[in-house]
């Protein structure tokens, strides 16, 4: 993510095609992650319901990773980043609903929580890699000024180690239980088999979204339009708005991207941190409330940087957003999963991610003309419409309708899972 705006640029591209090229990633959310979240929900075998998706998507992704940072032209980095993200979904999109079927209602915000914490942990390494591999390896970009960078390219294959290594580790060491009536599990998986049957399914589900998911989804939409802008602008409104580059063959160019990534490092970095106290701030305070003030966070460290001109000051920028991010990774699935009818948590979870890949697909076929007819092609004023958005997020998350609050019945629910463990 740190790095793919700036490798289009590398490649030749301009601001207002950026949108555009991003629209690969969206598109294959948007047709990948509800079939793949109905396949695992009928699945079982000797890897369990959701890791033999896990395992697949990894090694798909982990190959992609490998060849991106190899493209020579701007139609392959594309097609690769399509791939690419096809492959992710297939891996990451059973992973919610792994969490909320192995964790009990009142463990759910700590289990999503935890999944922010690893989410922030990961990209802290990712997202500075470019940076400390220049300036603590003491590795040098050299090469012609139009190619892409040394320190972006073994970046990427680290990255592609890290996730296969990642995803093997939970395959081979995370138990998963079996549904309680196996002979019934494959009696129904073959009564409902088939493209047909299962594309039929799919649409009833659309069809039938429970009312705290239709809610929940102006929040994911508004919310995604913000880190949407964020990811495509702000490398290279840091280059070109406070670094001062004239384009990308400059010196100021390459370290304005660097410097984003560690940015980028910094708000996974509070993501991390912050996973550690959000359970408490929503027992506390209430799922909604608790995710209203982090999205409000989120949107005034993106309008902070209309105001910067020195680098360091982004840091504390992005520590609004962090403290966003974490909150979107795990509040919104939080407060969805008690709503969600048995058995169908994986396809409701993927069509879940409709609500983030349709506000990627609007951004990728309209922001284009918006920069160019509006925003006369300024980056920096992407990412201050990027921090609205977070606001807007923030207003409309008070309407959404929290099925299980947990400043009134977590205490109760704990104590009545220890008693019946006991």
């Amino acid at each position: 993510m740190a790095n793919m705006s700036a490798i289009y640029e590398y490649l030749g591209a301009k601001a207002d095609q950026i949108p555009i090229l991003w629209l690969a990633a969206p598109l294959t959310g948007l047709l990948v992650q509800p079939i793949i979240g109905h396949a695992s929900d009928r699945t079982w075998g000797p890897l369990g319901r959701r890791r033999p998706y896990f395992l697949a998507g990894a090694l798909l992704s982990s190959t992609a990773l490998i060849l991106m940072p190899l493209s020579s032209a701007l139609w392959m980095a594309f097609g690769l980043l399509w791939v690419l993200d096809a492959c992710i979904n297939i891996s990451m999109e059973p992973f919610r609903a792994f969490v909320a079927d192995l964790l009990p209602e009142f463990q759910r915000t700590r289990g999503f929580a935890m999944q922010s914490l690893f989410i922030g942990l990961g990209a802290v390494i990712a997202s500075a890699l470019p940076y400390l591999l220049t300036n603590v390896v003491h590795l040098r970009n050299t090469g012609p000024a139009q190619a892409i960078p040394l320190t972006v390219r073994l970046s990427f294959y680290i990255g592609a180690a890290a996730f296969l290594g990642a995803v093997l580790w939970t395959v081979f060491t995370t138990k998963e239980y079996p549904p309680d009536n196996l002979a019934d599990f494959h009696k129904q998986k073959t009564a409902h088999s088939g493209l047909a049957v299962g594309a039929k399914e799919i649409l009833i589900s659309i069809r039938e979204i429970p009312h705290t998911m239709r809610q929940l989804a102006w929040v994911q939409i508004c919310t995604w339009l913000a880190l949407w802008c964020m990811w495509l602008y702000f490398p290279v409104a840091v280059a070109r708005n406070v670094f001062g580059a004239a384009n990308t063959a400059s010196p100021m160019y390459s370290q304005g991207v660097e410097w984003a990534g560690v940015c980028f490092g910094m708000y996974s970095l509070v993501c991390f941190g912050f996973s550690f106290v959000l359970p408490a701030l929503a027992r506390r305070y209430g799922r909604k409330t608790t995710h209203s003030l982090c999205l409000i966070c989120g949107g005034l460290g993106l309008l902070s940087v209309l105001l910067i001109h020195d680098k360091y000051w982004l840091l504390l920028s992005m520590t609004g957003v962090g403290i966003a991010w974490a909150s979107t990774l795990s509040m919104p699935y939080s407060i969805l999963a008690g709503s969600l009818p048995a058995g169908k948590t994986g396809v409701y979870m993927g069509i879940f991610n409709f609500f983030i890949v349709i506000p990627e697909i609007t951004v990728s076929l309209l922001f284009g003309w918006v920069m160019g007819h509006l925003l006369n092609n300024n980056r920096l004023s992407a990412v201050v419409a990027g921090g609205i958005f977070f606001l807007l997020a923030a207003l409309l998350t008070q309407g959404v309708e929290d099925l299980y609050d947990t400043r009134q019945r977590s205490d109760s629910l704990l104590d009545g899972a220890v008693a019946a463990k006991v």
